[in-house]
């Protein structure tokens, strides 16, 4: 059975911020950074963590919240918890994001628990978004992108992206059309280390399976299958 803990972490510019931690049942293991969604640090995220912990993997989830209010973790199942999800995503500031994201991808390599330092990033929503982001802007050892949303408008980053990178889509995804995901593949048409998938019948959030009106089974199946398949071959245990 995985064990949890809660690191803290120290941004870059100053002030600390929390990381839930999943440790595999091994004690040890590469690592991997967990970026949230718009609705924080919660159930479905931590859940993640886990599912990789039990894949042999250290995941830390860090609070890129706190900024504006620290330990944010909305329930999708309340019946306000979009409304109050988009507010916070409203005033966050990427940049920093991204940063504090950075500094948890430093924090997390530095464990003791994580096998020679190596760690990568992985993200849903706008999670898949803020991975990328640190993918280009640091040196993450693989990165996995979930319908990140924010990728379409960020493609001026593309080339600065050194490590693997793997992209997660859904062909029913109204927040990301077709067009815009195409963009994506274009401007990595460059890049041997892509891999890029678009899941048939899958709207945005499609792994939630804590949001029901989003969660798609086969598409979440298929694509986490993948995305253990990417793991072995560019962060290996």
């Amino acid at each position: 059975m995985n064990t949890n803990r809660t690191e803290q972490v120290r941004a870059h510019d100053g002030g600390r911020f929390l990381g839930h931690v999943a440790l595999p049942d091994g004690g040890s293991g590469p690592g991997l950074v967990v970026i949230q969604e718009i609705f924080g640090v919660n159930g479905y995220i931590k859940g993640v963590c886990g599912r990789l912990a039990k894949l042999g993997y250290v995941a830390m989830a860090p609070d890129l919240y706190w900024r504006l209010s620290p330990g944010v973790a909305i329930d999708e199942k309340d019946s306000d918890g979009l409304q109050r999800a988009f507010g916070y995503v409203g005033q966050l500031d990427f940049a920093k994001a991204a940063d504090d994201a950075t500094a948890a991808l430093e924090h997390l390599r530095g464990l003791p628990e994580v096998a020679s330092g190596k760690a990568g990033i992985l993200g849903f929503c706008l999670g898949g978004g803020i991975a990328y982001m640190v993918a280009a802007l640091s040196d993450p050892v693989t990165c996995i992108s979930y319908y990140g949303s924010a990728v379409p408008d960020a493609l001026g980053l593309a080339r600065q992206v050194r490590c693997p990178i793997l992209f997660h889509f859904g062909d029913a995804d109204d927040y990301i059309p077709a067009k815009k995901q195409e963009a994506v593949r274009e401007a990595f048409a460059h890049h041997a280390g892509t891999e890029f998938h678009v899941h048939e019948g899958a709207g945005h959030a499609f792994d939630n399976h804590n949001a029901a009106k989003m969660y798609q089974e086969r598409a979440a199946r298929k694509a986490w299958i993948q995305t253990i398949e990417f793991l072995k071959r560019t962060l290996p245990l």
